[in-house]
């Protein structure tokens, strides 16, 4: 791997860290914000797109263009199954959190 790319990664985790310290965890309902399915969308969105992009940098790999390092579709795959799990454990959340809330008794 190289330094480059370890510290591009560096990056882009604090400024992910950055941004997810902006956001206050419990939000008045009179606040205007970002819906529940605008933030939900734009997860699924970002997910897609780091799919999309360790598709294509396996292709390009698999065709052997020039500047396709290997360490790069590495980083390209981790990145987009780390992502795909983190949305798969939410999903997973949301559904055990609806089916408490449809259990219980009114």
């Amino acid at each position: 791997m190289s330094v480059n790319g370890v510290q591009s990664l560096l990056a882009e985790m604090k400024s992910m860290s950055d941004s997810a310290k902006s956001i206050s965890p419990v939000e008045s309902v009179g606040q205007d914000g970002p819906g529940f399915g605008s933030v939900l969308q734009s997860a699924l969105q970002q997910v897609n797109s780091m799919q999309q992009q360790s598709n294509s940098a396996q292709e390009a790999f698999a065709s052997g263009e020039s500047g396709a390092d290997i360490q790069d579709v590495m980083m390209s795959m981790q990145k987009a199954s780390l992502s795909f799990q983190s949305l798969v454990q939410v999903r997973n959340k949301l559904v055990s959190a609806y089916q408490e809330v449809m259990n219980m008794q009114v």
